[in-house]
């Protein structure tokens, strides 16, 4: 059975700062094992204890010519991009307290990428399950949302990659669970995930393999909104949280009696755009080129990210593969 929650008109970000005590404490991972340590950042020198981090990482961007050369002519006379930006939870996406201002490695590398294009970015925040189709309508330029790069969305939607993140589980610290290495292990459980996700997908594709074990289904619980998520796990009505690797690891060094399980599955995470897009070209020798400047690392090392770098910038690589059963 799927359970579909879709709660009102209350922010992500109020939803997760009210169960996790709206103390937004960011652990540094400045010299921690990316593969282990919790997702997070000291923030910039000076700043108080709990906050996001606010060092700016982009105002020293140059335009970088040779990138900017290749946006379609358009876009140059334009002069600007039009972005649709699904706001979930640190490190991909936040809110800052204002409520208004959107942080985080998407927004960041999003604006990075406007400076060297020499474009002005203009945003709009999205619910994410309306980002993809609202592309292909043309509504937008580009999407972010710590959108994963599958098989099925190649098919509709192009993408330019920027980091590295993916599938991990988390539950209450009193589970039996250590690790989900395979599926089978969520059985007779209640999972929840956020609607239109990879993690959805990935779920319900292999809901039969509990039947094939002769095992109890696991039911899988989706939410429109993250912080409803972590929620349902806290008030016991879901066993097993699956989200994006990175937010996981922040959010249980938010949350009392949670603990992260383990990835499951890493995933290439890029710009969503139209199909045949002749922007991603220009956005592709964009973050190549912050690679190359050291924007790029001073990005991943500002929001504790460093395990999440990619060696180069792609269009629509193939889907990274699934781990064997």
């Amino acid at each position: 059975m799927t359970t579909r929650t879709r709660p009102g008109t209350a922010r992500t970000a109020l939803v997760f700062a009210l169960i996790t005590g709206a103390t937004l404490t960011l652990t540094s991972c400045a010299g921690g094992d990316p593969a282990t340590a919790p997702a997070g950042a000291s923030g910039a020198p000076g700043a108080a204890k709990g906050a996001l981090p606010t060092e700016d990482v982009v105002s020293a961007v140059k335009r970088n010519e040779a990138a900017a050369k290749l946006l379609p002519a358009d876009v140059r006379q334009r002069g600007s991009f039009t972005i649709a930006s699904s706001v979930a939870t640190p490190p991909s996406s936040a809110y800052l307290p204002d409520g208004r201002t959107v942080v985080g490695v998407d927004a960041d590398f999003a604006a990075a990428v406007a400076k060297a294009l020499g474009l002005e970015l203009k945003r709009e925040v999205v619910g994410f399950e309306a980002i993809l189709p609202a592309l292909g309508s043309g509504k937008y330029d580009v999407g972010t949302g710590n959108f994963g790069v599958t098989e099925e969305r190649r098919k509709a939607i192009d993408f330019v990659t920027y980091i590295n993140d993916g599938q991990g589980f988390a539950s209450r610290a009193d589970s039996p669970l250590k690790a989900v290495t395979d599926l089978t292990q969520l059985c007779g459980l209640k999972v929840a995930v956020n609607a239109g996700t990879t993690f959805e997908r990935t779920l319900e594709q292999n809901k039969g393999r509990c039947a094939e074990a002769g095992e109890k289904p696991y039911e899988v619980n989706v939410y429109s909104e993250t912080g409803a998520i972590w929620m349902s796990l806290q008030q016991g009505r879901s066993d097993v949280v699956m989200n994006t690797i990175n937010g996981v690891r922040y959010a249980v060094t938010q949350q009392k009696n949670v603990k992260f399980l383990n990835e499951y599955r890493r995933l290439d995470v890029g710009f969503a755009f139209k199909k045949g897009t002749p922007l991603a070209p220009a956005f592709q020798a964009a973050v190549n080129g912050l690679k190359a400047d050291g924007t790029y690392d001073r990005i991943l090392k500002k929001w504790g990210v460093t395990g999440s770098g990619i060696a180069t910038s792609q269009i629509s690589p193939p889907e990274l593969p699934a781990p064997k059963k």
